[in-house]
């Protein structure tokens, strides 16, 4: 007798199974055939084609899940002894779901206001740097509204279990200290939190905007909540908190316009030919196509210790390009001088002085013409008249007061 029970219980949970593995199975080849359908109609909307790519994972998430309460609360008897933790189970499962197709939703509504406004290449255009700015401004709301959904659903999930009621009875009896112990943990990342927000929509940097900062020259990658990615010349990733912005100056060469100035020193000697110095810059100028032909000037800085230090300064329409124009002019000055003016080059000159030099002056002191003396008492003829005076006059004090 109850071999037959054991059997028929058995027999009646494979069956409960097999529903269950049914449903969900079916659900889920609805899901595949949703994603098809949008897919197809994505060829003509791309609305259409961002949601078919960002939403198919948590549509069948959400349809299995579904399905899979319906064929429990359908097929499984609601005295069997684990109907009450899978019902529970389910539920949270499809809280879980539905947040996530909400986020996936959010990613949606970001991918297409960037498509239609912040769109296209990062330029060097006004209109460019206003899509920028529009891109870093939508990523952040994405980032605050997916925040949001996710602890809206976390408390979602927390509101089905019973006791919630009386841990929230708990938390609200010690809110004081509980206010003031997260206060101080959390100081730190609040603030990021809030620097973070201030950086998106005060267009203090956007995403692409060329920086220098940390002495490292490099280019915003990513904005979050918390910390800025710049992507540095060489490949480096350098990621600082977002209070770092807020806190510490910065330069920023692409906030308002892109062009640029940059210098490229030389030191040279005196005999330097300084007119075809600057013809030479010219031509190199206006062969360089990465000169935008706004600036290009030749000055001597500076002219001590037996060298002179000339400048010159060039313009380019963004960092990157100016950099390699500097580089250029450079490479190019010093090979004119090379080849056309090798004696231009810094040199150092010692100067030997020998006695021979030294001779006309003192013919000059021989001969008689005046000269300032060297002695009060001796070694001129004023000096040994004044000698012997004092003398006399010192010899008749001494008489007289004998």
């Amino acid at each position: 007798m109850d071999d037959a029970i054991g059997l028929h219980s058995a027999t009646h949970l494979a069956g409960d199974a097999a529903w269950i593995a049914g449903a969900i199975a079916l659900a889920y080849a609805i899901g595949l055939a949703l994603s098809w359908i949008l897919q197809r109609l994505g060829r003509r909307s791309t609305l259409l084609h961002h949601v078919a790519d960002l939403t198919r994972r948590p549509l069948r998430a959400t349809l299995v899940v579904i399905a899979a309460s319906a064929a429990v609360r359908r097929t499984v008897d609601i005295s069997a002894s684990w109907r009450s933790w899978a019902d529970h189970a389910l539920v949270i499962a499809l809280i879980a779901t539905i947040t996530w197709m909400i986020a996936s939703l959010v990613r949606v509504a970001e991918r297409e206001v960037i498509s239609r406004f912040a769109g296209g290449d990062e330029g060097l255009t006004d209109a460019d740097r206003h899509r920028r700015k529009i891109k870093t401004q939508v990523l952040t709301l994405r980032r605050i509204a997916v925040a949001i959904i996710v602890i809206l659903g976390v408390a979602a999930a927390l509101m089905t279990f019973p006791s919630f009621s009386d841990i929230g009875k708990t938390l609200f009896a010690s809110a004081g200290v509980l206010t003031v112990v997260a206060g101080l943990a959390a100081q730190t990342s609040l603030g990021s939190v809030f620097a973070g927000i201030q950086i998106a929509f005060s267009d203090a940097i956007r995403v692409g905007d060329v920086v220098v900062l940390e002495d490292e020259w490099g280019r915003i990658e990513e904005i979050t909540l918390t910390y800025v990615v710049v992507h540095l010349w060489d490949e480096r990733r350098l990621v600082l908190p977002c209070t770092y912005f807020t806190s510490t100056p910065f330069q920023n060469w692409t906030r308002n316009a892109t062009e640029l100035l940059g210098t490229a020193e030389l030191d040279v000697d005196f005999t330097v030919p300084f007119d075809a110095m600057r013809t030479e810059l010219d031509r190199l100028l206006h062969a360089n196509p990465l000169w935008d032909g706004r600036v290009g000037v030749l000055q001597v800085t500076d002219a001590v210790e037996g060298r002179v230090r000339v400048r010159m300064l060039v313009s380019a329409s963004n960092a990157g390009q100016l950099f390699d124009l500097r580089c250029d002019v450079r490479e190019g000055m010093v090979s004119w001088l090379q080849r056309t003016n090798p004696g231009a080059m810094p040199r150092q000159r010692l100067e030997h002085q020998s006695d021979v030099s030294r001779k006309p002056q003192n013919d000059v002191a021989q001969n008689g013409k005046s000269q300032a003396d060297s002695g009060l008492f001796s070694g001129s003829f004023e000096a040994d008249r004044r000698s012997r005076a004092f003398d006399a006059d010192l010899a008749s004090v001494r008489y007289d007061g004998g």
